[in-house]
């Protein structure tokens, strides 16, 4: 069955934590599945920070090879009728790239306190295959480069439409503008990610900043 893209794309922005399953190293070869925070990168790969004593940083070192697993259950728990997304691929040292700082700390403020250890690092999946399961009878793989064929907004431009935001939103203590890409914009409201979806791909900042000033007015409603 045909699955559009977007649905995943969305979900990787709408939810805060997934599911990691690293091949652990003892007993050898076993699935070891752990939750964990996670944000989205500038084209949608999930980014997480991780100790380098933990168990699965250390079964990556040994097998980068990893699937990762976001839930999105409806009221009822009836989780057969939730979104699933499975992504099957490597996770890659990300380091402590300032960028990537940035942009996981609006996602998790609190993770600051973690960085401040300084056994942390973060590292990013590279997305090969994906399967989406939207719910009975929908579901579909996908490979990576259908996940988004557009090109990543870039750090600075990221920043203007940040900036644009906090000018023009009621409530700027309350509600932030963690990231921002061509499809939508994840914001925290009261502490809680929300994903604004645009009506369609924005492809310059102009688009952008109009579909932002409709997700502000949405916000005061």
């Amino acid at each position: 069955m045909h699955i559009s893209a977007h649905a995943p794309l969305h979900l990787l922005h709408r939810k805060p934590t997934g599911v990691l399953a690293t091949h652990a190293r003892e007993p050898l070869g076993y699935p070891y599945p752990t939750a964990l925070p996670f944000a989205p990168d500038a084209r949608h790969r999930p980014v997480v920070l991780v100790s380098r004593l933990a168990e699965h940083a250390r079964n990556l070192e040994a097998d980068a090879r990893a699937g990762f697993l976001v839930v999105d259950s409806p009221p009822n728990e009836d989780v057969l009728n939730g979104e699933r997304l499975t992504l099957l691929g490597r996770f890659v040292p990300g380091g402590l790239e300032p960028s990537l700082v940035r942009r996981y700390l609006r996602y998790h403020p609190d993770a600051e306190r973690y960085l401040a250890l300084g056994d942390f690092s973060f590292r990013v999946l590279e997305i090969e295959r994906m399967r989406y399961i939207g719910g009975f009878g929908a579901m579909g793989w996908l490979d990576a480069e259908e996940l988004d064929p557009l090109e990543p907004l870039k750090e600075e431009d990221e920043t203007v439409l940040i900036e644009y935001f906090d000018r023009h939103v009621s409530r700027p203590g309350l509600v932030r503008l963690a990231g921002v890409d061509r499809y939508g914009a994840d914001l925290k409201v009261d502490g809680h990610r929300r994903r604004c979806t645009f009506d369609s791909a924005k492809t310059d900042l102009s688009a952008l900043e109009e579909a932002l000033a409709q997700c502000i007015a949405e916000q005061t409603d």
